[in-house]
C-alpha cells in the first residue's frame, strides 16, 4: 500500500522477527505488515538474515538453542499469521480477524465515554491490545505514556500535534511524547492500539475513566 506514510521501526521489526516483542505488539506489527509492503519487505530481510545467523552458528548445543527460540516464537506469536493478500475490502487483515472472529460487524464494542468505544482483545498479560471506535471529529483526551503505544490506523483518519495518521499508518508513542489525537472530521476512526504500560492523562473525568476501560 503505498500511500502509508508512518512505518514500523528498525528495532519493531527486528523484535517481532526474533519473537521477542509482547503478544500485544506482536498483532500491531502482524496487522500493518499486511497493509504496508514497505514493512513487509524489511522484515522480511531480518527474517533472511537471521536463517542465515542460524546457518552460520556452531553445532554445540545447537538443538537445544533452537528449541528454545522456537518455544518463544509459539508463545509469542500463537494465533498470528502474516495473511494472504485476500478480501481487500474487508477492513481488518487476515490476523487481526483471527482475533476478532470475524471482520468490523463481529466486534463487541463497549462504550468507555464521548461517543468512544472500545474491544480489548484476549493476549498476553505483559501487554495490552484494544479496537477503538472513534466519531468522526472526536478530540480524545490529552495524555502522555509510561511505556510504549502502537497505534495501528484500519478505518478513517487521526491527527495529532502536527501529523496526520491515515489507513494502515501506525503511530509509535512513548515517555517522551504527550499528544490529543482528533478523529478526522470525514469518517468514524477505527484504531487497534497496543500498550505495555498504562497512559498518563491529565484530566480529572479521563483518571476516573481510565481504570473503568483499562486503558
Amino acid at each position: 500500500m503505498s500511500d502509508i506514510n508512518h512505518h514500523l521501526t528498525d528495532d519493531l521489526l527486528m523484535a517481532y522477527a526474533t519473537g521477542t516483542l509482547p503478544e500485544a505488539f506482536s498483532l500491531v506489527v502482524a496487522t500493518h505488515v499486511s497493509l504496508c509492503d514497505d514493512c513487509r519487505a524489511r522484515l522480511g530481510a531480518f527474517e533472511a538474515v537471521g536463517g542465515a545467523v542460524l546457518e552460520e552458528a556452531g553445532m554445540a548445543n545447537l538443538e537445544t538453542d533452537l528449541a528454545a527460540v522456537f518455544a518463544k516464537i509459539e508463545a509469542t506469536h500463537s494465533d498470528i499469521q502474516l495473511p494472504s493478500r485476500k478480501a481487500a475490502d474487508a477492513v481488518f487483515p487476515e490476523a487481526l480477524r483471527n482475533y476478532v472472529g470475524g471482520d468490523l460487524d463481529s466486534v463487541r464494542w463497549r462504550p468507555i465515554g464521548m461517543g468512544v468505544r472500545q474491544a480489548i482483545l484476549k493476549t498476553s498479560k505483559s501487554a495490552s491490545v484494544r479496537l477503538l471506535h472513534i466519531p468522526a471529529g472526536a478530540r480524545m483526551p490529552d495524555h502522555g505514556h509510561q511505556g510504549t503505544e502502537l497505534t495501528l490506523v484500519l478505518q478513517g483518519a487521526f491527527k495529532d500535534e502536527g501529523d496526520y495518521f491515515a489507513r494502515g499508518d501506525v503511530e509509535i508513542a512513548t515517555e517522551a511524547d504527550e499528544h490529543t489525537p482528533v478523529a478526522d472530521d470525514h469518517c468514524d476512526c477505527i484504531c487497534l492500539a497496543a500498550t505495555d504500560a498504562p497512559l498518563k492523562f491529565q484530566g480529572l473525568l479521563p483518571r476516573i475513566t481510565q481504570k473503568i476501560a483499562r486503558i
